[in-house]
């Protein structure tokens, strides 16, 4: 598995990429032709997509307009996340003790959508250990977002990494929820199963995704640790070329570790919670504890006159941990 004392070629996500270029060779080449023309002589998209969906189809068609087979389908959507990955190639590592925490954070009400807009980068993959995807390891998945240049419309997109898996599936933003976004999803795809029984696939593919989308909501939000606080992930700058500007491809895999110094926190305060003793007769407080991303009912306006109810999404906050400035990071370059 991943670690920063192992070859970048034994990096899972990096040996995918690697695979998906062999079998289009022609693909980033494709690519950065078609970011070339962003705004220009291709219409303009938000700077949070890499690139829009379509622009991977005449990458598997070969320039043709052909329907294509289903494996090939696929690829599409296996292109559209590691194109925008290969750009930076972070990988995010969380602190177990975060993870189990975060993942079992429930995604209630409205999914607040416009947070997703923050991921750290176009894409990022994110090791998923302990959990299951079809009965199977799910080592980890991509992450990153689509847009639609005929509708505007805006899309959450995974690829979920499996043992002897690599499936897509995507989910419409919006001001609905996540099981809404899960239905009109199901919808789209029309899939016998949907069609027979769709609370019942809409459940199904809602545990598996749930954890998934709650990991990213905490890379999003202010609360994410990521790294040591020295540098961020971020997307590259476009550097100047003879030919112009241009954007380059990271060399290499970066591990980012996530919630190192309050894994630490919350490991050290259990600990000392489990050692206490009942009669000691000091009065410490709550236990600590990392309390769920949930919404927050709020007023606001005059306290004389017309208020206005409002609801906020609280991510992932720690409640009664020690100060974590002075607990240890890592960040861990793969390779």
């Amino acid at each position: 598995m991943l670690s920063s004392a192992i070859d970048h070629r034994t990096c899972r996500p990096r040996e995918i990429l690697t695979a998906i270029g062999r079998r289009y060779p022609h693909a980033w080449k494709v690519c950065d032709e078609f970011r070339a023309g962003k705004g220009s002589d291709l219409p303009d998209w938000p700077d949070w997509c890499f690139l829009p969906l379509p622009a991977m189809y005449p990458i598997v068609s070969g320039g043709r307009d052909v329907d294509l087979p289903e494996h090939q389908a696929l690829d599409v959507y296996r292109l559209a996340a590691l194109s925008p990955w290969r750009m930076t190639q972070g990988v995010y590592r969380f602190d177990p003790a975060v993870f189990n925490a975060v993942r079992d954070t429930p995604v209630s009400g409205d999914l607040p959508h416009e947070v997703l807009f923050r991921l750290p980068e176009w894409a990022v993959y994110v090791e998923t250990p302990g959990l299951l995807y079809g009965g199977e390891v799910l080592y980890g998945f991509f992450a990153h977002l689509d847009f639609s240049l005929d509708t505007g419309a805006a899309e959450l997109r995974l690829l979920l990494d499996g043992d002897g898996a690599l499936d897509p599936v995507g989910f419409p933003l919006g001001p609905w929820s996540l099981a809404e976004s899960i239905a009109r999803t199901l919808v789209s795809e029309g899939t016998e199963a949907a069609r027979a029984a769709p609370a019942a696939a809409g459940a199904t593919l809602r545990a598996v995704v749930e954890p998934l989308v709650s990991l990213l909501l905490y890379l999003c939000s202010q609360a994410a640790e990521i790294g040591d606080g020295t540098r961020r992930p971020g997307n590259p700058q476009p550097k100047k070329t003879k030919r112009g500007p241009r954007l380059f491809q990271a060399e290499k895999p970066t591990a980012w570790d996530v919630g190192v110094r309050l894994g630490a926190a919350l490991r050290r305060a259990y600990q000392a919670e489990q050692t206490r003793s009942p009669g000691d007769g000091i009065n410490t407080g709550p236990r600590p504890h990392i309390r769920r991303a949930h919404w927050h009912g709020f007023w606001s306006g005059p306290l004389e006159g017309q208020r206005r109810f409002g609801l906020r999404w609280l991510p992932p906050i720690a409640v009664n941990v020690e100060d974590l400035d002075g607990l240890p990071a890592t960040v861990r370059r793969v390779g």
